[in-house]
């Protein structure tokens, strides 16, 4: 597998007046991002996740840098790569560009959960490996 991509388009409600993204809305668009990639490629929904199971990955950490602008109209491809996983974490690296300019690089870092245990717990074996076989075969491609 590569980088997984997730393609979205800039509407008018992720603008500000100036036609330029604010900022809080691209933690929308990354939020779709993952959801996408939790869907895609994990095979965990998250509708089954919240829904059915009862668990969540919040985000417990994040940094990022705003490198350039987006405006409404454009078409943003958000790149995402897991990067490790811990007992109950899982660090992301993601970025979005606009043809060949970067416009954001961020790291996130998740934490399982289950409702009403008020703090992280450990992955099931299930998901661990799926997301383990995620990261190992990005390692395997810059090899």
């Amino acid at each position: 597998m590569t980088t997984f991509t997730y393609a979205q388009k800039v509407l008018f409600q992720h603008c500000d007046p100036a036609g330029i993204v604010f900022y809080p809305r691209y933690f929308e668009m990354i939020n779709a991002t993952v959801e996408e990639w939790f869907e895609a490629r994990i095979g965990f929904s998250f509708a089954q996740m919240h829904g059915v199971d009862e668990v969540a990955v919040p985000t417990a950490g994040l940094q990022i840098a705003f490198n350039a602008p987006s405006r409404l109209g454009e078409m943003l491809e958000f790149r995402l790569v897991p990067k490790r996983l811990g007992r109950s974490s899982l660090d992301l690296e993601i970025t979005a560009v606009c043809g060949d300019e970067q416009r954001l690089s961020m790291t996130a870092t998740l934490v399982f959960t289950r409702r009403g245990a008020g703090k992280s717990v450990p992955w099931p074996d299930d998901l661990r490996a799926k997301i383990d076989n995620e990261i190992n075969e990005m390692v395997e491609k810059d090899a």
